[in-house]
């Protein structure tokens, strides 16, 4: 079993899902899996991220709606980030 750890902006982003519980039981679903060290769906398109989330995973919790982690390989994942694939990912 793994520790789960959220980064400050993860929780920031976790803020502005509080009201909408559809996403946050689909997060949980995916949060036990994490935890347990259960695979992801592949419906859920589970990879490694380029860029500045290099070394992170990234998978669809719902169709527009990502979580970034770091599986820090010492039964810890930090949860790194929450939200849409415009809200992550914005072009500077």
């Amino acid at each position: 079993m793994k520790i789960i750890k959220t980064s400050t902006q993860f929780r920031k982003d976790l803020k502005r899902y509080k009201h909408k519980p559809l996403k946050l039981q689909a997060l949980k679903q995916i949060l036990e899996m994490l935890e347990y060290e259960k695979p992801i769906p592949s419906e859920c398109h589970p990879h490694m991220l380029k860029g500045e989330y290099k070394g992170c995973m990234e998978c669809h919790i719902e169709d527009d709606f990502l979580i970034i982690w770091f599986d820090e390989k010492n039964n810890v994942i930090e949860l790194v980030r929450l939200g849409t694939h415009s809200e992550l990912f914005k072009n500077n």
